[in-house]
């Protein structure tokens, strides 16, 4: 790249008759790239960034930030300034791909997502220049390898539409499962079932995001250790469970 004062001394050297390959001999810059400045002195405007104003749809936003924080990734296009997102989901649960790929399209400003089949589960794409300042928790490394925090923004559309956030969080590494019990009830021992949800996340900031908007929702939650490690989030208590089921429910 050349300043503008050494693009104009090159052309005042040709404007005084010299040919292009004595004034590219002497100055040392290329016969093309003079010849450039005589079309144009002045250089093109760099790409200016996308826009990163928080998206339209802040609903379809809060769900799917809860899939990208559990099973989404971003990555760079090898020849363009774009970057796929990608997020996984399980062939068990065509709902969720579907509400999956809806809310891709809502929020890519060219309404753009597809599909492509992989050994046991479906990768919902969408490209777009605009993914990492939608997601600013992109980076390099496996996400519980680095800091996820939310930007300020992002945590007033969390914060607006906490039910969606939750749903997109279980809806990637979370379930609905009945777990059993038995008890002794007048000599003789029963056997009793419950609804429960499961979140699990290896991140630490994840589920500090997730259990942080539970305690904002009312929703009572557990650790639930297993092996030695603090991975589970269990919400059992009858009203909560009745709380999720009301906004979130299983996957289907």
């Amino acid at each position: 790249m050349y300043d503008l004062s050494t693009r104009k001394r090159a052309l005042a050297l040709v404007a005084q008759g010299r040919s292009l390959n004595s004034v590219s001999r002497e100055t040392g810059i290329s016969r093309a790239a003079i010849r450039s400045w005589q079309d144009r002195l002045e250089s093109l405007p760099r790409p200016t960034l996308p826009d990163t104003r928080p998206p339209a749809d802040e609903c379809a936003y809060a769900y799917l930030l809860g899939l990208y924080l559990g099973d989404g990734c971003i990555s760079g296009h090898p020849r363009s300034v774009g970057h796929y997102l990608r997020i996984a989901c399980a062939n068990s649960w065509p709902g969720l791909i579907d509400a999956c790929e809806m809310a891709m399209r809502a929020i890519n400003p060219t309404g753009c997502a597809y599909r492509t089949q992989a050994q046991g589960y479906v990768s919902v794409v969408s490209y777009s220049r605009h993914w990492p300042h939608l997601f600013p928790q992109h980076g390099p490394g496996k996400k519980h390898e680095r800091r996820i925090a939310l930007e300020p923004w992002q945590q007033a559309i969390v914060d607006a539409h906490p039910w969606q956030f939750i749903r997109g969080l279980i809806h990637s590494d979370g379930c609905r499962i009945t777990n059993w019990t038995t008890r002794m009830v007048a000599g003789e021992r029963k056997r009793y079932e419950y609804p429960r949800y499961f979140f699990t996340n290896v991140s630490d900031d994840i589920r500090r995001l997730y259990t942080d908007t539970l305690d904002k929702l009312g929703v009572e939650w557990t650790h639930c250790t297993r092996n030695g490690n603090p991975f589970n989030i269990s919400v059992a208590r009858k009203a909560s469970v009745a709380l999720m089921d009301t906004h979130v429910g299983p996957k289907y």
